[in-house]
């Protein structure tokens, strides 16, 4: 049966559990705010599944529980990001405060972060700045979980990706994925509930198509549109590592247990100004997203979204019973100890 909870009491409680693990009340809050809005937003790859990995890193050291991010600013256009080896979330709340000044200043900026970890749904970091009314680009590398097209061993992350613009009147159109066909999260939260996946997901340590999430975790995730996505995700590396001396996916230690060092990433966010080169662009992106919403059965990308943000406003958030008693352990377990 499903269980509705208010959703500041779901952050409350998911905020105290990493507190009493040691993470600073601050760093607590931001982590707390995206797990949720994760959930939320129908992400549970991104949500609370992953609660219980971050405290166990937190204890063990993997995560630095109470890091401050640290700013740079070499360029008028440019800042970058020190997350510290924390969580990724409080080093991605000071790039969202600072970028769309730089961008409108300007006309188009860059944010770098580094010494990172997970950062949970790309779009929940664009959608923030296009409410603030710049166009936004948000790029991260992760984990190894693809193979370069034509390759059996996993080397870049699944790499999300995502964009966001502000509207007039609407909320920010918001578009966000992985570049596996599916996001890694799905694989191990089907892991986790004893299911297997869908064929076409991954490939096995032989290169052998699997439906077996352990097989597919031991292996490869399969890159959206085969030999494109496996180039984007390529790309996705450059700008987030290269360009901010990050870990790349083939050197970063798991998101999911306590094994290894720090995973280290880096994300990369660009931020332009809509008046950058005129005024006509409210006006004009609201003829391109009508005409396309002329045609029978086409939707805006991340309608789903704000459809299952209305419908917890009204009905508070649906968490499975299973769900909500691991939070509740969690929180118990970490307060004991």
């Amino acid at each position: 049966m499903p269980v509705f909870i208010d959703p500041s009491e779901a952050k409350s409680v998911t905020a105290q559990a990493l507190e009493n693990a040691g993470v600073t009340p601050a760093n607590a809050k931001s982590v707390a705010n995206a797990l949720i809005q994760a959930e939320i937003d129908g992400q549970s790859g991104h949500g609370l599944a992953r609660l219980a990995a971050y405290i166990e890193q937190v204890k063990c050291g993997k995560v630095v529980g109470d890091a401050t991010p640290k700013v740079d600013t070499p360029k008028p256009a440019v800042c970058h990001i020190n997350a510290e080896l924390g969580f990724a979330f409080p080093a991605m709340d000071k790039l969202v405060s600072l970028l769309p000044a730089m961008a409108k200043a300007q006309g188009i900026a860059l944010a770098t972060v580094n010494r990172s970890h997970h950062f949970g749904q790309a779009g929940f970091h664009a959608e923030r700045i296009a409410k603030q009314g710049c166009i936004a680009l948000v790029f991260s590398n992760s984990p190894s979980a693809i193979a370069p097209w034509g390759g059996k061993k996993a080397l870049f992350g699944t790499n999300p990706i995502a964009f966001a613009c502000p509207r007039d009147g609407a909320p920010p159109m918001v578009i966000d994925m992985s570049l596996s066909k599916v996001a890694r999260g799905k694989v191990l939260v089907a892991r986790k509930n004893g299911e297997t996946i869908p064929e076409g997901w991954a490939i096995d340590a032989n290169g052998e198509p699997t439906i077996d999430p352990d097989a597919a975790v031991k292996g490869s995730m399969l890159p959206i549109g085969d030999a494109k996505g496996a180039a984007l995700a390529l790309m996705v590396e450059v700008l987030s590592a290269s360009l901010t001396s990050a870990l790349y996916g083939f050197e970063a230690s798991n998101f999911f247990d306590t094994d290894g060092e720090p995973p280290a990433i880096g994300h990369s966010v660009i931020g332009i100004d809509t008046t950058v080169s005129g005024t006509q662009f409210a006006e004009r992106l609201e003829l391109l997203l009508n005409t396309m919403c002329e045609q029978e059965g086409v939707r805006l990308p991340g309608q789903r979204r704000i459809i299952r943000r209305e419908r917890v406003l009204k009905e508070g958030l649906h968490l499975t019973e299973a769900t909500m008693k691991e939070l509740k352990e969690l929180a118990d377990l970490s307060n004991n100890q």
